[in-house]
């Protein structure tokens, strides 16, 4: 793990080097000022030599001058070398993530990949400073304090010992115990940024429910279970600094006694100034030991972090391209052969996709129908290889996709995912990404198509109009709009609409179909929905059931052939609402409360076939009030 996290140091080591350096001279600084000091009182203040006393009091004041100045390049140095590494551990961290299939982002939680890029990366950040400042001028200072010491009075010394022996005792007890609950913090932090992102993030909802009471519930909780962590380990910690100060006066009043017995006896050999400069560095020496206390309690609290930033610097794609990629997508044909899936995280259970085969030729317009958590979805992202099957192969103009690079798969084959996204910027900023250099013209022809032209050409500023973080200030039609010409500026072979006129009413559906005939015949388009109304002009149309192909044929051959199809067609166009289950003998709910059909067609007029009626087993024509 630390080999792992210090390869990030990189361009600060000149720094990190230095300042340890620049500490060690502070220290042999700070440790020559007792003896100087020693020096002017024997023999210039008791010796009464006016000369001594100026010439090493001049000696000290240079060597506070230099202390000084190390002390002031050591701390620059360390923050530079510590915020430089903590910036190198964020950047490496979120291209890591960059990188990420759906699989590996599975593994991590967005609270827990924000905590580890925000408060596991400051407190690595903080600790790197300590070891490189304070790390290094603490045991220095122990051990240039106790050679002077020793040098000054052997017998005197053996206080400092065994205060230094007993202290390390204690720190280490406090340290095995306190380290156990640092590591569960991290993980309250978890549940803490989890909270606020989905009470944030959600907040609308909150406010039309009126559940604030309970998001505030649910972050007490949260936030009580960090509090009660930190306040156990804390209480623990609490316990160094009076046994610390406890040890420093005791060897202070320990030095004060058999010091002061030293002193009154000639023998000894020991003056005034020696017992002075053994009191300066009693101080020092336990000072320092506590600094290194903390450092110990942060080096432990830091471990935690450190294991953590580690597990997503190491964790390797899932999916990555070949040797010898494909960058040229010659079609839009798609093939399945034999594909079956599953998602490998755990608690996963049966495949999700099942023994998956499908032909759709280049330029096709394919409609997948079924109910929730049939698979759909998972289906279309294996088709960009957002996700890579788990048995059997998924062809893309007539090569598997793991053949490809994935950026030309993925430039080539562009989706409009269920939940649309749109980020804080112009509706240009946001149109070009689907082509950073695309003109005003190119992006006003995708938003025509589109039919995201008759909003935006009623907005103040058009084109230039800013959307909000999240697309909080456009509606969801508007919102599926723009991702749709989003897609449409990629110019793919391939293009995937996952639900994404589910928020648009019918006659603009319509128009977005008639659009992508008229303007990309040559694109092969899958279309996912839960209305009938949106695919029913399709080539052919897929019906999914848990996870395999229950029919795949064109509407009118799958109001004759798959009973399910039927059973959803019949469902909608009796005015209920978008088809969700296939259960006919379910209550329908009807679109108004007067149980009356609406007076405006549900659909757009597109010739209906004739409808089996289920009373009579006989057809008849459907008439639309």
């Amino acid at each position: 793990m630390i080999k792992k996290l210090a390869s990030h140091v990189k361009q600060y080591k000149r720094s990190a080097l230095l300042t340890p350096l620049c500490a060690a001279g502070e220290v042999v600084m700070e440790v020559l000022i007792p003896l100087v000091m020693a020096q002017l009182i024997n023999k210039g203040i008791e010796a009464g030599d006016m000369g001594a006393l100026i010439k090493f009091g001049l000696l000290m004041m240079m060597l506070a001058l230099v202390s000084l100045f190390f002390g002031v390049a050591c701390a620059h140095l360390a923050s530079h070398a510590s915020t430089g590494f903590g910036a190198n551990l964020r950047q490496a961290m979120y291209q890591n993530i960059q990188r990420f299939s759906f699989a590996n982002i599975d593994k991590f939680s967005t609270a827990g990949l924000v905590t580890r890029l925000t408060t596991d990366v400051t407190n690595i950040q903080n600790t790197f400073q300590m070891i490189t400042r304070i790390a290094v001028r603490a045991p220095l200072t122990l051990i240039f304090s106790l050679v002077a010491a020793l040098s000054i009075s052997g017998n005197l010394s053996v206080i400092f010992l065994a205060a230094l022996l007993f202290l390390g005792v204690t720190l280490s007890l406090i340290i095995g115990t306190v380290s156990k609950l640092f590591s569960q913090v991290f993980k309250k932090y978890d549940a803490l940024n989890a909270s606020v992102q989905e009470n944030v993030k959600g907040i609308r909802v909150v406010k039309a429910f009126v559940r604030e009471e309970h998001e505030g519930q649910k972050f007490r909780e949260a936030s009580g279970g960090v509090y009660k962590l930190f306040v156990k380990a804390e209480n623990i910690i609490a316990l160094n600094g009076p046994v610390m100060m406890g040890t420093v006066y005791t060897v202070i009043l320990l030095l004060s006694w058999f010091g002061a017995k030293q002193v009154c006896t000639p023998e000894s050999g020991m003056l005034v100034g020696d017992l002075s400069a053994m009191f300066s560095y009693v101080m020092s020496i336990l000072m320092n030991l506590m600094m290194l206390s903390m450092i110990f309690v942060n080096l432990t609290m830091s471990a935690a972090a450190g294991k953590r930033i580690v597990e997503v610097l190491d964790e390797e794609p899932s999916i990555t391209n070949p040797e010898e990629p494909l960058t040229e997508v010659q079609d839009g044909s798609i093939d399945f052969n034999d594909v079956s899936f599953k998602y490998h995280t755990e608690g996963s259970g049966d495949d999700i996709l099942e023994d998956i085969n499908l032909h759709i030729n280049s330029g096709e317009t394919i409609g997948i129908i079924g109910g929730t958590g049939c698979g759909k979805t998972t289906l279309v992202s294996l088709i960009s290889r957002l996700y890579d099957v788990t048995e059997g192969s998924v062809c893309v103009g007539g090569r598997d996709v793991r053949e490809y690079d994935m950026e030309a798969l993925r430039d080539q084959v562009a989706v409009v995912l269920q939940k649309n996204v749109l980020f804080s910027g112009t509706i240009l900023d946001n149109l070009r990404w689907g082509k950073e250099d695309a003109t005003l013209e190119e992006c006003q022809a995708v938003c025509r198509q589109a039919c995201a032209d008759e909003f935006i050409e009623k907005m103040p500023d058009k084109y230039d109009t800013f959307i909000e973080q999240g697309g909080t200030n456009v509606s969801g039609g508007q919102k599926q709009r723009l991702c749709i010409a989003r897609a449409l500026l990629k110019k793919p072979r391939v293009l995937i609409l996952d639900d994404s006129t589910s928020a648009v009413d019918t006659a603009t559906d319509a128009k977005i179909r008639r659009a992508f005939k008229e303007a990309i015949p040559g694109t092969t388009k899958l279309i996912i929905a839960q209305r009938i109304a949106s695919v029913q002009d399709a080539d052919r149309i897929i019906v999914m059931e848990d996870g395999k192909i229950a029919a795949f044929d064109t509407h009118e051959a799958l109001l004759e052939k798959s009973e399910i199809y039927r059973e959803i067609y019949e469902t909608q166009t009796s005015g209920s609402g978008d088809f969700d289950e296939t259960n006919s003998d379910k209550d329908i709910e009807v679109w108004d409360i007067n149980k009356q059909q609406p007076k405006k067609p549900l659909m757009p007029p597109f010739p209906m076939p004739p409808m089996k009626d289920k009373k009579s087993h006989k057809h008849k024509e459907v008439k639309m009030q």
